[in-house]
């Protein structure tokens, strides 16, 4: 990352956007310092894409700023920008490179360097082969490169880019990744957004979650995956009950690990898998000799919770939304209130 300097590159000030009743986005501020890639998420509806639009200029907030070095962004400065929105942006009729070096001469270079950008991000995109194809005629994931080809053929010294993995195969992620975090080393911020969350934390230096339009939680990665109390990750050779009835004595309450099944924590056969808090005053070598003395223990070890069970907890859906007389109840482990 690189050095940050006095004031943040990109900052988004109480940012205020209705549609009609709905309240799309509700005093939204956060800041995206120079050479971070920033991971925006929130579930559909949360407010992510008129944010982004409202930082390009293409849709007007109601009240907030939106600054880049500490000045109103201007037309000039947009073009600096590099941004990916959405939906297809792209001309279907109009071919691969003939369009890519359209849209770098609308951000003010020359033909020579407008094409020889689009030769560059071609090759690096792996759609060097369809640069004569009109877009119509590839598929969603090449039409995809060739959007972030578009965010980034010009030398961008921002990148905003809304959803920019998705229809993409793994092959082509990881491209893109690399290519993320290379533009990020050059000291320009990034923001994007996903709903691939385990992309999100392996890529992102901060996250930003976003719940009907408001920030709920932001931070570093470590930082969210911080919990108030330590815990433990537990897999035995004993039914669920038998291994609580072993802890009960350490008053301890055993929770379905969240992660179980996965890739991290596979299922086996005959093997439990739960997570526990140690109370106060019991170590976590207590609850392994108990656990031992039990039954086979085939892992024992400490748990930092993913990105993806934060999103869960603090996360409200229109389906869901509370009472708006009563504090939303926070389910889970991350039972702190933002700010405390």
């Amino acid at each position: 990352m690189a050095e940050q300097t006095g004031e943040s590159m990109l900052e988004i000030r109480q940012l205020n956007k209705t549609f009609g009743s709905l309240k799309a986005l509700d005093n939204l501020s956060f800041h995206v310092n120079p050479g971070e890639i920033f991971g925006f998420v929130g579930s559909n509806g949360a407010g992510k894409t008129t944010a982004m639009r409202i930082m390009m200029g293409v849709m007007a907030a109601e009240s907030g700023e939106v600054e880049w070095n500490g000045t109103p962004l201007d037309f000039a400065t947009r073009r600096r920008i590099g941004y990916m929105p959405s939906e297809r942006g792209l001309y279907p009729r109009m071919q691969v490179g003939p369009q890519l070096e359209y849209l770098a001469r609308l951000h003010g270079l020359d033909k020579a360097t407008a094409r020889e950008n689009t030769d560059k991000w071609a090759e690096r995109l792996g759609i060097a082969w369809r640069r004569d194809d009109n877009v119509q005629k590839l598929s969603l994931g090449n039409q995809q490169r060739v959007q972030l080809a578009s965010a980034l053929v010009h030398n961008p010294d921002l990148l905003i880019l809304d959803e920019p993995f998705s229809g993409l195969d793994p092959t082509a992620v990881e491209v893109m990744s690399n290519v993320l975090q290379e533009k990020a080393a050059t000291g320009a911020p990034v923001i994007f957004s996903s709903h691939q969350l385990d992309l999100v934390e392996r890529l992102s230096e901060r996250v930003g979650i976003i719940s009907q339009g408001s920030m709920v939680a932001e931070g570093t990665v470590d930082e969210l995956r911080t919990t108030d109390a330590e815990q433990f990750a537990a897999a035995v050779g004993l039914s669920q009950a038998d291994a609580a009835a072993a802890l009960q004595p350490l008053r301890i309450s055993l929770e379905p690990d969240p992660q179980a099944g996965t890739a991290e924590a596979p299922a086996r056969d005959g093997v439990t898998r739960f997570v526990f808090t140690p109370p106060h005053g019991v170590s976590d070598q207590d609850v392994l000799r108990t656990l031992m003395a039990a039954g086979p223990v085939h892992e024992f070890a400490p748990r930092r919770p993913h990105l993806s069970e934060l999103f869960n907890n603090v996360v409200v859906t229109p389906d869901e939304e509370p009472d708006k007389t009563e504090e939303p109840k926070k389910r889970g482990w991350f039972g702190r209130k933002k700010g405390a």
